[in-house]
């Protein structure tokens, strides 16, 4: 999603995110969500979840106060989970798959 139009950002942000505010938020409370991904800052915080908080609140945003920094984190999220949907496991569980829980993390459930 290249696009820069503040519409089709949301758009396709809105395709790749299935959870509620309050679902995500619920999950990224659990083990499993805490114990995937890769922690690149050093700060004990997977990137994943540190953008599912992000992603909990852009949902409780107004479309009229987003603003460019929370576009591109949701074209960053629509990246995201599209690139993760190409590679599903196929001989794995998917409920309860590292895969799975790494995409709930950005707002996504497969299983929805």
């Amino acid at each position: 999603m290249a696009s820069e139009d503040p519409d089709t950002v949301r758009e396709g942000f809105g395709e790749v995110v299935n959870m509620t505010a309050g679902e995500l938020e619920k999950w990224l409370g659990t083990d499993e969500s805490q114990s995937v991904g890769q922690d690149s800052d050093g700060s004990g915080e997977s990137t994943g979840h540190a953008s599912g908080r992000r992603i909990v609140d852009l949902l409780r945003t107004k479309k009229g106060d987003l603003t460019s920094d929370d576009l591109a984190h949701m074209r960053k999220v629509h990246g995201y989970v599209r690139r993760h949907l190409a590679q599903r496991p196929q001989k794995e569980e998917v409920e309860t798959s590292r895969w799975r829980h790494s995409l709930m993390n950005w707002g996504h459930d497969p299983l929805k």
